[in-house]
């Protein structure tokens, strides 16, 4: 609610309570951890994970609904947003890292049990968490976050070229298609029903951030990375077999990354998981916040919350 609205509603004489976002930085794992957080810190936890290009700022509007009812954390990644890495630190970026850096932020925040909602490289960060420590993963939620060799859309192809063949001039074609103005808002724009309804500092900022000096080659970097993850799919399918994590899968059907095959595969390994599509691309929080909010809520507190 804008200031203007409220001071309407006050003025009106109806009570306003929303539940206040902050910001603030850690360390963990020798790393500054910049994150948003908001709601009870008695409360149940719920970690929001993040994907590519962008940070804790996508979930600028969904943690205002969330943080009624739970704490609600969500860190800007290494490589991402507001989280410092010194120079001396001389962090390797690669996901295995990126999970380490994670738990040692939950460690910092002494949070001993949350849900997570896994989007984009959040999934591979998320699910090496909850493999590492089942007894602290009480539930996942999986906005276009993917675990499966069919949930890969054909939108990966250059990627999976230079996975192959990791030349100067494959990453250079990266460089120069992906890691653009161009290439950032359509990530945010495709398969959106209304494209020029997705707000435009979205995709600004994460551009903004992109163009920080040594970021390219970190994102690049992670591109090569990736590849470790899709090794690792059968060990978190292996994870969902043993463990059944509550789990919700809830997809922006139009991703060009992550295709709705990905999230139905969930059910091959979690026969009671829940998978839904919205009619939206792969940043579906930019267009259905509150169907997902909603979802989120349903579901979490069939499972018990995240206790």
């Amino acid at each position: 609610m804008s200031k203007h609205h409220q001071a309407s509603a006050a003025a009106a004489g109806v009570q306003v309570s929303l539940p206040r976002t902050s910001v603030s930085r850690i360390e963990a794992d020798g790393v500054q951890v910049f994150y948003r957080a908001a709601g009870d810190a008695n409360a149940a936890a719920i970690l929001l994970l993040h994907g590519f290009p962008t940070s804790s700022f996508m979930f600028r509007e969904l943690i205002p609904y969330l943080a009624s009812d739970y704490r609600v954390i969500a860190p800007d990644l290494p490589g991402f947003g507001f989280t410092d890495v010194p120079r001396e630190r001389n962090y390797s970026y690669s996901f295995d890292q990126l999970a380490v850096t994670i738990d040692a932020f939950t460690q910092a925040l002494k949070i001993d049990r949350y849900a997570i909602y896994v989007f984009d490289y959040g999934a591979p960060t998320g699910f090496r968490l909850a493999m590492a420590h089942p007894d602290r993963v009480t539930a996942i939620v999986s906005q276009n976050g993917n675990a499966y060799e069919e949930g890969l859309g054909d939108a990966w192809g250059p990627i999976r070229k230079y996975w192959a063949e990791p030349t100067a001039e494959n990453r250079a074609i990266l460089r120069q298609s992906i890691l653009t103005a161009g290439g950032t808002r359509w990530q945010y724009t495709h398969g959106v029903a209304n494209p020029e309804r997705v707000p435009p500092e979205s995709y600004t900022l994460d551009t903004a951030l992109l163009e920080r000096p040594g970021n390219k080659d970190i994102q690049l970097d992670l591109f090569l990375d990736y590849a470790s993850n899709v090794k690792l799919y059968p060990a978190f399918q292996d994870y969902f077999r043993k463990v059944k994590p509550p789990l919700l899968a809830i997809w922006g059907k139009n991703d060009p990354f992550f295709i709705p095959a990905g999230a139905e595969a969930f059910r091959k390994d979690i026969p009671n998981a829940r998978v839904e599509f919205l009619d939206t691309g792969h940043f579906a929080l930019e267009t259905h916040v509150v169907e997902i909010a909603a979802r989120m809520k349903d579901f979490l507190a069939a499972n018990g919350g995240s206790q």
